[in-house]
């Protein structure tokens, strides 16, 4: 048997939250899982994206073992002095509903994954700037499809641009984006303007199979907003 398998289950999630405080100043139960190995980075995008039912259903670890490593973390959280701070998690996706953490909804559970502890020695105005960044709704994201012959999973059709749902590949038209134009990407400053100016909006991105990672192509923005823009830059 390992030595990590002998360390007792607090001293992992102590040294995981250690690391994550000194890196991002604040601690979330999801960053602490993803640090033990019980949570994988493509897991929880995933779930991000409301394409899993709830976190425990990716999280490779059974129910009591998640609630003791949670109240690990808040009782290394409570003896550090950090600020407990719930946040907002809703799904990336137009409907943006909330993200659900337990199968059970059990208002505990769900309680101790959304709180995030941040550092008690950063000051108000950035504790408070450091909440509303991590409650901020996630963009949405459309993809340039690699291959023609994909099909939306709600109405059969297919086009340009797709955008992945729980279901399947969806076009944007039922996706409820087909409004959207897109601005593609060059010139900094109008797409900062667009992106600023547009109620709604979402990042264009590819996969590039040499790079073997997606790429950012544009945005899909309001067309009256870039019309406006067009103009006053014009």
């Amino acid at each position: 048997m390992s030595r990590r398998n002998n360390e007792p289950l607090s001293d992992r999630v102590a040294r995981a939250a250690e690391a994550l405080l000194a890196e991002q100043h604040y601690v979330s139960v999801a960053d602490v899982f993803c640090r033990l190995g019980w949570l994988d980075a493509s897991l929880l995008e995933q779930w991000r994206r409301g394409q899993a039912g709830s976190l425990d259903e990716v999280t490779r670890s059974g129910l009591p073992r998640i609630r003791e490593a949670m109240m690990h973390v808040r009782a290394w959280a409570v003896a550090k002095g950090l600020t407990p701070s719930e946040t907002a998690y809703v799904a990336q996706t137009p409907r943006r509903q909330p993200l659900r953490f337990s199968r059970g909804d059990d208002p505990g559970l769900e309680e101790l994954f959304r709180t995030h502890w941040v550092s008690s020695e950063l000051s108000e105005k950035k504790r408070a700037r450091l909440a509303e960044k991590a409650s901020r709704a996630p963009e949405l994201v459309v993809i340039v499809p690699t291959r023609d012959d994909w099909t939306c999973h709600r109405c059969g059709g297919t086009g340009d641009l797709l955008m992945m749902e729980d279901g399947g590949p969806a076009c944007l038209g039922c996706a409820g984006l087909g409004d959207l134009v897109f601005l593609p990407s060059g010139n900094a400053l109008l797409s900062r303007r667009a992106k600023a100016n547009s109620k709604r909006h979402a990042v264009v991105v590819r996969f590039s199979r040499t790079r073997g990672r997606y790429e950012r192509q544009g945005l899909m923005v309001e067309p009256q907003v870039l019309a406006e823009l067009g103009e006053a830059i014009a």
